[in-house]
């Protein structure tokens, strides 16, 4: 099942690689590359992307869409 995310377009509006966003969760840019692709992930994971993209956890419909 694909999940739907803006994952790729947020990070690359601003001027992020994947491996900087990776960084700044703390996970794999290998994950990242996953989720841009539309696989799903944990929810512990989501939530490291929305703070690590600067989103609030209330903002969360802005990267991952249910």
């Amino acid at each position: 099942m694909k999940a739907r995310n803006n994952v790729k377009a947020i990070r690359e509006s601003r001027l992020m690689s994947k491996s900087e966003l990776a960084r700044k969760a703390g996970i794999s840019p290998l994950t990242i590359d996953r989720i841009e692709r539309g696989e799903s992930c944990r929810l512990e994971t989501m939530r490291k992307i929305i703070l690590a993209l600067g989103f609030s956890l209330d903002e969360k419909n802005k990267v991952f869409q249910d």
